[in-house]
C-alpha cells in the first residue's frame, strides 16, 4: 500500500516499489548513488524529493513528520538540491555540493544530494562528479536526475542504480486532478490532454483560468502568422506571454514554498520568524530569486510544447489518422492549416521547433530564438494562394 509522500507520484508503481524496498532495508545499507531518468513531466525531481524524505523519515515517508515536511519544503539541513539556472552545471557547483557530502548530518540519518538536470554537466564537470561517486562519503546518498541514461557518461551510469520513469496516462492525470484538487472531470481530462500528460502543467491549466487564457493566446498567435512582419510581431507577443506565465508561476510557487516552510516549523503565516530560523528563510528567498531567469526559459519552452501540439494535430489531419486532436478548441483553424499546407512543411516546422529549443538551451537570446522560429511558421500555403 503506497502511502504518505508517495501518494501523488503517478504512473511509477515499479519505481516506487524499488525505492520503498531500499528504504525498508536502510539498516543493511542503501545504494549510495541513484539515477532517475524519464521525459519531462515524468516526475523525476518529485520522486527524488520523496525518496529523500522517506530516507530521513523514521516511518519510511509518512508525509506528516517534521523530517518529511522539511525535505518537501526544500529546507532540510541534510538534503541539498542542486538546480542551476545556467545552460550547464558549473564545476564549482559540483565541487560545492561535493564538499557538503562529506559533512556530518544535523537532523537525519543521511546526507542526500539531489542534482536536477544532471545532463547539463560537461565532461570536465562530470569527471569531478565521477570522483565523488568513486569515493563516496559514509551515509551520503546521491540522486541524479536526467532525461535519459545516454545523457551521462557511461562511467557515471555504471556507478549508479538506475530507475527509468514514464509519463503517466491521460486518465491517471485526470483522475488525480479530480480526486486531489476537486477539478470537474471534463476539465480535468481536457487539461491532461493539453498538458500532454505533464502533471504540473495539467494542474495549472485545470486550476488557473489565466493559464488557460495564456495557452489559448499562444495557439491563436501561432496560427495567425501570415507574413514576415507579422512573424516579428508575434515573436514579441509570445515572449510577453512567456514572461507573464513565468511571473504567475513564480508567485504561486514562492507562496507555496513559504507556506510549506512555515508549516514545517510550526509557524503561522503572520507569525514573526525566530532568529534561529531566519537563515533558512533567507536561503529560500535567494533560491527563488535565482530561479527567475530559468522560469522565463521554462515559459518559452512551454510555448514550444504548445507549438508542437499544434503541428502534431495538423499532421494527424493531413495523414487522416482519425486520432482525437489535442487542441479541440481551435479545430477549425487546424483543419484550414492542414488543407493549406503540406505534410513536409509540418514535419519541417517540428524540426524547427526542436532547433529553437536547442538554441534556447545554448543561451541564445530569447527574442532572437522566437523571431527565427516564427519566420518558419509563416503559412506559405496562404501566401501562394
Amino acid at each position: 500500500m503506497i502511502h504518505g509522500i508517495w501518494d501523488e507520484l503517478l504512473g511509477q508503481p515499479e519505481a516506487i516499489e524499488q525505492l520503498q524496498q531500499a528504504v525498508s532495508s536502510k539498516e543493511s545499507g542503501v545504494a549510495h548513488a541513484w539515477l532517475f531518468t524519464g521525459p519531462a513531466g515524468s516526475g523525476r525531481s518529485n520522486l527524488a524529493k520523496a525518496f529523500a524524505a522517506a530516507l530521513e523519515c523514521s516511518d519510511g515517508g509518512c508525509g506528516t513528520c517534521q523530517q518529511c515536511k522539511l525535505v518537501l519544503a526544500e529546507a532540510h539541513p541534510d538534503v541539498t538540491i542542486l538546480r542551476t539556472d545556467r545552460v550547464v552545471i558549473s564545476i564549482d557547483e559540483i565541487r560545492e555540493v561535493a564538499s557538503r557530502s562529506s559533512m556530518g548530518t544535523t537532523m537525519g540519518k543521511y546526507r542526500v544530494i539531489i542534482i536536477e538536470d544532471a545532463d547539463r554537466m560537461v565532461e570536465r564537470t562530470s569527471n569531478v562528479m565521477l570522483k565523488v561517486l568513486e569515493e563516496p562519503a559514509d551515509n551520503t546518498i546521491w540522486i541524479l536526475c536526467a532525461p535519459s541514461v545516454s545523457d551521462l557518461l557511461p562511467t557515471i551510469r555504471s556507478r549508479t542504480r538506475s530507475l527509468n520513469l514514464r509519463l503517466p496516462s491521460v486518465d491517471e492525470v485526470a483522475t488525480l486532478l479530480v480526486q486531489r484538487d476537486g477539478v470537474e472531470p471534463n476539465l480535468a481530462r481536457t487539461a491532461a490532454i493539453q498538458a500532454q500528460n505533464h502533471v504540473g502543467m495539467a494542474r495549472r491549466l485545470a486550476l488557473s483560468p489565466d493559464a488557460r487564457a495564456r495557452r489559448s493566446e499562444t495557439l491563436r498567435l501561432v496560427l495567425s502568422i501570415r507574413n514576415l512582419s507579422n512573424a516579428m510581431v508575434t515573436a514579441e507577443k509570445l515572449l510577453g506571454v512567456a514572461k507573464r506565465d513565468a511571473e504567475a508561476i513564480g508567485l504561486e510557487r514562492d507562496q507555496t514554498e513559504k507556506s510549506a516552510l512555515l508549516k514545517a516549523y510550526g509557524l503561522d503565516e503572520n507569525e514573526k520568524i525566530p532568529p534561529n530560523l531566519r537563515t533558512f528563510f533567507k536561503d529560500m528567498e535567494e533560491n527563488q530569486k535565482r530561479r527567475q531567469t530559468r522560469a522565463l526559459r521554462d515559459g518559452i519552452d512551454r510555448i514550444f510544447t504548445d507549438m508542437e501540439s499544434i503541428f502534431r494535430d495538423v499532421m494527424s489531419l493531413q495523414l487522416g489518422t482519425g486520432t482525437a486532436l489535442i487542441n479541440q478548441d481551435v479545430s477549425a483553424e487546424l483543419q484550414a492549416r492542414a488543407l493549406d499546407s503540406t505534410l513536409e512543411s509540418s514535419i519541417s516546422i517540428l524540426d524547427s521547433i526542436a532547433t529553437a529549443r536547442a538554441r534556447l538551451n545554448s543561451n541564445s537570446r530569447d527574442l532572437l530564438v522566437l523571431e527565427s522560429l516564427c519566420t518558419k511558421l509563416i503559412n506559405r500555403g496562404s501566401i501562394a494562394a
